[in-house]
């Protein structure tokens, strides 16, 4: 359940907040010599500050890589390259792409929360074979469902606070 709520953390700090962050990019896979490559991984990422953010390559035969995967990337980035690092330029988010990236960050809070009952609904079917097989008793299965249950319900308030926490900071303007 910890997991689930460590993915969507990881999943939701790409989406953009109006302000700079490597986040943004980082993950972006670019065709680096042929074969797909997270740019974290060919060059240093850095916002410099809240409406920008600097790409230096280690190779600098991998720029125009780079600069091509940015611009066909989903999040609509209009890269400039000066032959040494690239600048991505972070322009404010009006409000309609402020509601998109709500609406898809509910999607993404939905997901977690999916996969949350999934593993409680798993570890109760274990616990119902268990007692099938004579292993725990009748009131020992309820007490472990019930304590389940608990650790299910704070594992999804808690994704519902990190999903909040990420919708005001996206609406702030």
């Amino acid at each position: 359940m910890g997991q689930s709520i460590e993915a969507m953390r990881r999943d939701i700090s790409t989406l953009r907040t109006g302000r700079a962050t490597p986040a943004l990019v980082e993950d972006l896979l670019v065709d680096y010599y042929g074969s797909p490559t997270p740019l974290k991984q060919i060059a240093s990422i850095s916002a410099p500050d809240a409406r920008a953010i600097m790409v230096q390559p280690w190779d600098r035969q991998a720029l125009r890589d780079i600069e091509r995967g940015l611009t066909q990337s989903e999040m609509g980035f209009n890269p400039s390259n000066d032959g040494n690092v690239i600048t991505v330029p972070i322009p404010p988010l009006t409000q309609e792409r402020r509601r998109e990236m709500v609406r898809l960050l509910k999607r993404k809070a939905e997901d977690s929360k999916v996969a949350v009952r999934n593993v409680r609904r798993e570890g109760v079917d274990s616990l119902r074979k268990m007692e099938r097989g004579k292993s725990i008793s009748q009131d020992e299965n309820r007490r472990s469902q019930d304590s389940l249950q608990k650790t299910t319900d704070t594992h999804i308030k808690a994704i519902d606070d990190v999903a909040a926490t990420k919708e005001a900071e996206i609406m702030e303007v």
